[in-house]
C-alpha cells in the first residue's frame, strides 16, 4: 500500500514539476521576446557595462528620447532595469540578477568591441 502512495505522491511532485517548468518557460519566452527587439538588446548591451544616465544612452543607441523613454517603460515594467534620480538626470541599471547573466554572455557574444 505504501507503494502506491509514493507512486501517486511522486506522480503528482512530477506534474507540479511540470506545471512550474511550464509556467517558468512562458514568463522566460515573454522576457526574451522583450529583448529580441533590437532597440532593447542594444539599451540592454549599454547597459552591461554598467549605469547609464538617459542621454548617455540616447547618444550610445541613437534614439530620440521619446523612442528612448518607452523602450526603457516597457524593460522597467518587466523588472529589467531600475532607475536612480540624481538632481535633474535619471541613470538606469540592470536590476535583474537573471538577466545579468544573459546579458553577460550576449555581451561577451555580441556587444563588446572588436
Amino acid at each position: 500500500m505504501s507503494n502506491s502512495v509514493n507512486a501517486n505522491t511522486s506522480g503528482r511532485d512530477i506534474a507540479g514539476s511540470a506545471a512550474a517548468l511550464q509556467e517558468r518557460a512562458e514568463d522566460v519566452a515573454a522576457r526574451l521576446a522583450l529583448i529580441a527587439n533590437a532597440r532593447r538588446l542594444l539599451i540592454l548591451c549599454e547597459l552591461a557595462k554598467g549605469e547609464r544616465s538617459v542621454g548617455a544612452l540616447q547618444r550610445a543607441v541613437g534614439l530620440s528620447q521619446s523612442a528612448l523613454s518607452q523602450h526603457l517603460a516597457r524593460l522597467r515594467e518587466a523588472g529589467m532595469v531600475d532607475t536612480r534620480r540624481e538632481g535633474q538626470t535619471i541613470h538606469y541599471r540592470l536590476c535583474d540578477p537573471d538577466l545579468e547573466i544573459l546579458m553577460d554572455a550576449l555581451y561577451e557574444a555580441f556587444c563588446r568591441d572588436g
